[in-house]
């Protein structure tokens, strides 16, 4: 039950300026207020035995989303919580060859709240197998 004391948890506010290019799959800026910080540590594809599943940057992409929510669940949080996620990559033409599905996925586990994004390109990560690695921080109320 809401009150003036407690209100309503609204989330995170996504913000995108009408002079910015539209974005599509992230938001430009996040304002969040809460009380509780979540800083979530990266995570790949790895699976609860510690390897890496999926041959596929989508697949892996897949995974990767589904660990760090995972996370975020275990922290008392919902994907709408992100305020921020960064997504590194080994290979930024693949990713952006297969934006259009990884934007699939992302609705299909997180949904439409994107929160402010970055995609960087990096030689390699920690597991060598890995094509993909997100990261992330969420407020919660």
């Amino acid at each position: 039950m809401s009150s003036p004391q407690n209100p309503p948890h609204k989330g995170p506010e996504r913000l995108n300026p009408p002079e910015l290019s539209p974005p599509t799959g992230f938001s430009h800026a996040v304002v969040a207020t809460g009380s509780r910080l979540v800083l979530l540590a990266g995570q790949t594809s790895l699976d609860g035995d510690g390897r890496i599943t999926g041959g596929t940057l989508p697949e892996q992409f897949a995974r990767a989303l589904t660990n760090l929510l995972t996370a975020l669940r275990h922290a008392g949080g919902t994907p709408a919580d992100l305020a921020r996620v960064t997504v590194y990559t080994t290979d930024v033409p693949r990713y952006r060859a297969d934006a259009r599905e990884l934007g699939r996925i992302w609705r299909e586990l997180a949904g439409r709240d994107y929160p402010a994004m970055a995609v960087i390109g990096v030689a390699r990560l920690w597991d060598e197998e890995a094509l993909v690695e997100l990261d992330g921080t969420a407020v919660l109320p």
